[in-house]
């Protein structure tokens, strides 16, 4: 299936999870932030929520500096 990962098309399994993607783009362990369809997913819910055909996601990371 087709989402939109930080407004580029990508292609990912169906059933795949928040969870999948992050771990997918290896990001796993990161400090990152997901947004589904325009809300914020907090990472307790990362496992339950399945991406569906045509869903917009943005994921950030944190980048600390000094």
């Amino acid at each position: 299936m087709q989402i939109v990962l930080n407004g580029e098309p990508v292609a990912v399994a169906d059933g795949s999870s928040v969870a999948d993607l992050v771990g997918v783009l290896g990001l796993q362990g990161q400090r990152v932030a997901v947004e589904l369809n325009g809300d914020i997913v907090s990472r307790s819910r990362w496992t339950e929520m399945r991406l569906k055909d045509g869903d917009h996601a943005e994921i950030v990371r944190a980048i600390g500096g000094g």
